[in-house]
């Protein structure tokens, strides 16, 4: 950190009713910029997304989706349904900036916690909510859970990946969740510009489908306007949007990424001159297949020498464990370490945002169910409303 310590959202708090990924993603990234993120949890469970376990298992008792979310963060908990908890939530909104939830729309609002009931006791309240198909949406109307694997379903993203003939493929990870994460999170600093410069309060929000149809903006642009339908390749060139070359191609030993060449050169690279005469779109699957019947002839690492040398985009085609330890060979920036109270010394990604003045960081390892309760009311509160929380049940 640099020497003066600051960092971008010091002195902004919020009020996090967040769970799964688009939300605590969300207020991680404010957490790691500083910003004080009080996260509301359920009495003794604490959020569900705790138990959830990662490949079966959990790390130091914790679900490693849990721990990936939620660093930087003070963990309250809190009874929703007691009317005492309600009202003591309340009123620590007056001494919020900002309150995010990404529950089913319509939730908040029955238990009390929608953004009327925020704006009237915090006029100036930034209220910021992710859902799965927005609170407008017919989908959301007839009650669809909004999950991240069900919205690459119904976006386009899961038809348009794979290979022509195949089934539909899911992403590799959760990309609406990351994709809406971020959006409300851009939202949430754009609100906070705005009340600060024109003094006002906002409820602000993104779900899962529109920040999905939006990654696939180029591709959905085209759609609209130039009256296609996007189909996939049967040689597995890599998008819908391509030509070749561009994807995966075997090597003698593995697989390397291809982005972006010429077939002119790329022909002379490969020992494959013909390759100039193929017209990469109208024969996609074809020239895909020729540059792979290329490539099969070296090694990953005598292609990647050659393109290297000619100045060809591409890429070895690694695993996550074959990244991540390269990572931590070569590049520690992107990760960071902490000491989980049971899990020990744990790894996670950093954040990906760098700035010079006022830098991220990492302050807090994810917190115990609970872990802050009594420090937060106390420093919001006072002492004597805690008491008065505790013996009403509401803690």
């Amino acid at each position: 950190m640099n020497a003066s310590n600051k960092q971008a959202l010091d002195g902004i708090r919020v009020l996090d009713f967040t769970q799964m990924m688009l939300g605590p993603l969300c207020t991680q990234t404010l957490a790691d910029m500083g910003a004080d993120v009080l996260k509301v949890e359920r009495p003794g469970k604490g959020e569900w997304m705790r138990s959830m376990p990662m490949i079966g298992e959990f790390v130091g008792g914790d679900s490693a989706a849990f721990l990936s979310f939620n660093r930087n963060k003070r963990s309250i908990s809190v009874d929703l349904k007691n009317p005492e908890g309600r009202q003591a939530l309340l009123d620590m909104a007056k001494d919020c900036d900002v309150v995010v939830e990404n529950f089913r729309t319509g939730v908040m609002d029955r238990l009390g916690f929608g953004y009327d009931d925020f704006k009237a006791v915090n006029p100036k309240i930034i209220y910021a909510s992710g859902s799965g198909w927005g609170s407008d949406s017919a989908m959301a109307e007839k009650g669809m859970p909004g999950q991240d694997l069900l919205v690459q379903a119904m976006s386009g993203v899961m038809f348009n990946t794979g290979r022509a003939g195949d089934p539909p493929t899911a992403c590799g990870t959760p990309i609406a969740d990351f994709a809406a994460s971020q959006s409300l999170a851009i939202a949430i600093l754009g609100a906070l510009i705005a009340r600060d410069r024109q003094g006002i309060g906002q409820k602000v929000e993104t779900n899962l489908y529109s920040a999905t149809l939006n990654l696939m903006g180029q591709e959905n642009f085209a759609v609209l306007n130039q009256d296609i339908s996007l189909e996939r390749s049967e040689a597995g060139v890599a998008s819908c949007w391509n030509d070749a070359p561009y994807g995966p191609h075997p090597t003698a030993d593995g697989w390397v990424a291809i982005a972006m060449c010429p077939l002119e050169k790329l022909g002379t690279l490969l020992d494959d001159p013909g390759l100039a005469e193929m017209d990469p779109w109208k024969q996609r699957d074809e020239t895909k297949l020729r540059i792979d019947r290329g490539t099969q002839k070296k090694t990953t690492q005598e292609l990647m020498a050659i393109f290297e040398e000619a100045d060809v985009w591409a890429a070895p085609i690694r695993n996550s464990r074959e990244a991540l330890e390269d990572a931590l060979d070569r590049e520690p920036q992107r990760l960071v370490e902490m000491d989980h109270p049971k899990a020990g010394r744990i790894k996670a990604i950093a954040n990906p945002i760098s700035m010079s003045e006022t830098p991220v960081s990492m302050r807090r390892v994810p917190p115990q169910v609970g872990e802050h309760t009594d420090e937060v009311i106390s420093e919001i509160l006072g002492a004597d409303r805690l008491q008065q929380l505790r013996n009403s049940g509401a803690l």
